[in-house]
């Protein structure tokens, strides 16, 4: 916001002196008025909205919502957009539309119209969604995007047909593409969207084609933010590029293929974990980064409360039986079972595993990738693994009753046996055990400890503020009336760190079972998995919704993401 507009909101008593103060010595750091007085809830920047098409009797859009195609976006260079605050939106032969947060600054308007040649109209927008769309249309995978396309027509235009480098926005390890001019705007705009991808540590990225747009997502901290849509003509060379990079059969679209791909940026190495899947308007691609540099080995700093992680080392430090770690795909399974086994990595032992994939190289421990398509199965591999004299051996996921199996004969034979399954919380894994075909007294004699966990987003450290919550609500939720009035609720009121969604980073919650006598007894005994919770809670258990209260209670996220991913006990 420029100052013009500042000394208007003053003058019309939408701010005091003393706000008017703040945002001019907040704006010689580099920071926005607007924004800094948004952030500082000051101005409402819906209200803001209103009074500015008011004042300037200009219309207002929802810029959300709105469609723009690639070749609008290329009428004003990225550089320029980002400095300036527009963006463009719609254009015909003679007329750019243009949407403007700040629409006092007459001089861009004139810029605009030197650079195009056209007559320039202006609509309003929240400086928010100016911010999303900057975020979406011009983030480093829109800048490869728009590089990629100019890279295009000017080859078009000279008529160039010599080979190039293309792009290179991240070094790529043993990668032979023998690319020309003709390859190079995709080469950008491919190691555009993983620049992007690692710049803004996304766990997935998701490049989808559909009948009338091509996107691209990342999911940051669970969830998925679109970032850019690519030209549909693009569509198959971007695929195939993506196939070539992870070594799959770029000949082969009608089933799905896995592939990795190997990145060296800023001196770490990035690994991810590609597959292929045919849908109905081409194929989606999707990446799962694994960065060594982000792997979190120690069990201290994973999450674990006190007398959870006493639990957990118990388990992982009997001489035999089975430890389990359940939950939903992406909910740090692996990084979980990792820390133990680096736990556990001593010169004196035999650490082994059987994975689908192999995620991370780990110094000191073998580890076995399956290969169904030789017969290389869980099973097989394992039956393979107990041969080789282990101590302690790692199965990736138990899906059926012959791993179940074989995984329990190891853990009655003398071996400790690490493993995961999919199911919603520690207790209902037993029952999941059961129904693949285990026996009970199996059951009861090989589990040692089984573990349930989440990821729940934590409020952004840069613009987090305290907030208050009715006390119903806390009270409804489970906390006790003498609770209440230590809680310390936060949230994130909304910056550049966090793409103003409020949240910025993760935390793991737990659920830690200690299997024990009278657990197993009422296994035998075939009463409810209800009941076996319930007492498990007696016993002292920490069910995944009381984690996560204890996690919003400290301030370290939201009730609505502590209730969102969790069931009542």
């Amino acid at each position: 916001m420029s100052r013009t507009l500042v000394d208007l909101l003053l003058k019309d008593k939408l701010i005091t002196a003393a706000q008017h103060a703040e945002s001019v010595e907040a704006a010689k750091t580099g920071k926005s008025h607007a924004r800094y007085l948004i952030e500082k809830k000051y101005v409402a920047d819906q209200k803001l909205l209103y009074y500015l098409s008011q004042k300037f009797k200009m219309t207002s859009i929802n810029l959300a919502k709105l469609e723009v195609t690639p070749e609008v976006l290329k009428l004003l260079p990225p550089d320029f957009v980002k400095k300036s605050g527009v963006i463009p939106v719609q254009a015909n032969k003679t007329t750019l539309v243009v949407a403007v947060a700040d629409p006092s600054n007459a001089q861009v308007i004139e810029d605009i119209k030197f650079r195009t040649k056209l007559n320039v109209e202006t609509v309003l927008t929240t400086f928010g969604a100016l911010d999303q769309a900057l975020a979406k249309f011009y983030s480093g995978a829109a800048f490869a995007v728009a590089a990629a396309q100019s890279y295009q027509d000017k080859a078009k235009k000279e008529g160039e047909d010599s080979a190039g480098s293309g792009i290179e926005l991240v070094e790529i390890h043993d990668i032979d593409t023998g690319a020309g001019a003709s390859d190079a705007p995709v080469i950008a705009l491919v190691n555009g969207i993983l620049a992007e991808g690692i710049k803004r540590m996304a766990s997935d990225i998701h490049v989808e084609p559909y009948e009338k747009r091509f996107r691209v997502r990342l999911r940051v901290d669970g969830t998925l933010h679109e970032i850019m849509q690519i030209p549909q003509e693009m569509k198959r060379a971007v695929a195939a590029r993506f196939k070539i990079m992870s070594r799959m059969d770029i000949a082969e679209s009608r089933i799905p293929q896995d592939g990795r791909i190997k990145l060296k940026t800023g001196g770490n190495e990035v690994d991810f974990r590609v597959n292929a899947l045919p849908t109905l308007f081409g194929e989606k691609i999707v990446l799962r980064m694994l960065s060594k540099g982000n792997l979190q080995l120690d069990l201290m700093k994973l999450g674990f409360e006190a007398k959870q992680l006493e639990t957990f080392k118990k388990g992982i430090y009997a001489p035999n039986g089975m430890v389990l770690v359940t939950g939903p795909t992406g909910s740090g399974k692996t990084t979980t079972l990792y820390s133990a086994l680096s736990e556990l990595n001593q010169p004196t032992d035999n650490l082994s595993t059987a994975e689908d994939p192999v995620e991370y190289n780990l110094e000191g421990i073998n580890q076995c990738q399956v290969n169904k398509d030789v017969g290389l199965t869980f099973a097989a591999v394992l039956r393979a693994l107990l041969r080789q004299d282990p101590d302690t051996v790692l199965v990736g996921e138990i899906r059926d009753f012959e791993t179940a199996e074989v995984a329990v004969q190891a853990a009655l034979t003398g071996h400790l046996v690490l493993s995961t399954l999919h199911t919603n919380d520690a207790p209902s894994t037993i029952t999941r055990l059961m129904n693949m075909g285990l026996e009970p007294f199996l059951v009861v004699a090989s589990v040692n400890t089984i573990v349930a966990q989440r990821l729940l987003r934590t409020v952004c450290a840069k613009c987090k503020v305290e907030t208050q919550i009715p006390k119903e609500r806390l009270l409804e939720v489970g906390f006790t009336p003498e609770q209440i009035p230590q809680i310390k609720a936060m949230k994130g009121a909304g910056c550049e760190v966090c793409a103003k969604s409020g949240y910025k980073g993760r935390v793991a919650i737990y659920e830690v079972l200690d299997f024990s006598q009278d657990l197993k007894e009422m296994v035998l005994r075939g009463e409810s998995i209800i009941d076996i919770k319930k007492q498990a809670i007696k016993n002292g258990m920490k069910s995944l919704r009381m984690a996560a209260l204890t996690k919003f209670a400290e301030g370290r996220t939201t009730i609505d993401e502590a209730l969102s991913l969790t069931m009542e006990n």
